[in-house]
């Protein structure tokens, strides 16, 4: 869904390519850069120590359209970003005779930790005011540390970050819960807090331990799922776009996968096609919405395993108290 401006902006398609990568000087495998997936994959790229990986760019504008329009001086930026490290480097390409708009950006690998976003922008000179956004790729690319497979599309991102003294401001005024779920992007993230429940992020690392420390990990572990899995069912039915007949559409991306999953268990017993189109009306029109959120939160804690786990956990106080009775 595109965002209005209150000003002209481009229609065509802006795109975005990778078309080489180089780490330290050493072309990247291709193999590790997929078009189709918009992902490059840097894990295991035959050095386990690197400083810098640079990426190639060749972006394609409506360059008929841009000429007959009002904008003036356009200029293209690539802008290479990470949620985990706050990391932010742009570069502006240059057009080239063919009429692409070519340039390279560099991730030094002492900015980045798990995976950055490489989006393109373009802004130019109307009514008479500067840098004035005009358009932008429609989807971003993923630059990947962790991985040796370009693949997009992952379960769920977490990171871990200070929310009262971390670099991401907008996370400040959350600073008291030890963890946040953001579903705006092309991946869920789940933000954990560092700061705010001492060890948590360490006991949900830990593998072993006492029954306790286990006991603990599981649960908070499907508490953490169960929020993930309310508040991306919640995303994903919340702006449905509609046919012309006014029936409501399969989202795509992480959105549909997560439709499919819960809502038979939201509205059981009913066509997905019926299903989606009855949600969608007591969304927006509030008849029974209110009443379907525990229907919500069963399907979420059916994701999460949240009932197993707490049996789990019920089963290994009681063992314990009988121990200690002995």
């Amino acid at each position: 869904m595109r965002a209005a401006f209150p000003y002209p902006t481009l229609f065509g398609d802006v795109s975005l390519d990778v078309t080489a990568v180089s780490v330290d000087g050493a072309e990247l495998p291709y193999s590790h850069v997929s078009k189709v997936e918009q992902t490059v994959a840097l894990h295991r790229t035959g050095r386990e120590e690197w400083e810098v990986a640079t990426l190639h760019l060749a972006a394609k504008l409506p360059e008929e359209e841009l000429a007959e329009g009002p904008w003036v001086d356009p200029v293209c930026l690539a802008v290479l970003t990470e949620k985990a490290t706050n990391a932010r480097s742009t570069t502006r390409l240059t057009r080239s005779r063919d009429g692409s708009w070519r340039g390279s950006i560099e991730l030094a690998h002492a900015r980045h930790l798990n995976r950055a976003s490489l989006g393109l922008t373009v802004v130019a000179t109307l009514d008479d005011m500067a840098c004035r956004f005009i358009g932008a790729a429609e989807k971003d690319w993923f630059v990947d540390l962790k991985v040796t497979t370009p693949v997009r599309q992952r379960d769920i991102e977490i990171v871990e970050i200070d929310f009262r003294e971390g670099p991401h401001e907008w996370l400040r005024p959350f600073k008291e819960s030890p963890w946040i779920v953001e579903t705006t992007g092309d991946i869920p993230t789940v933000y954990l807090n560092t700061s705010a429940v001492e060890g948590l992020v360490d006991a949900l690392h830990g593998t072993g331990g006492s029954p306790e420390e286990k006991m603990l990990r599981e649960m908070t572990a499907s508490q953490v799922a169960q929020d993930a899995w309310t508040a991306m069912f919640h995303t994903a039915i919340s702006d449905l776009d509609l046919d012309e007949d006014g029936t409501p559409q399969m989202p795509a991306g992480w959105r549909e996968a997560v439709v499919r999953m819960m809502l038979p268990d939201v509205l059981p017993g009913r066509q997905l096609t019926d299903a989606l189109f009855d949600i969608n009306e007591r969304r927006t029109k509030g008849f029974g919405w209110s009443e379907l959120q525990t229907s919500v939160q069963y399907a979420a804690g059916r994701r999460s395993q949240i009932t197993k786990k707490l049996t789990n956990a019920v089963r290994s106080v009681h063992r314990s108290d009988r121990s200690d009775e002995q």
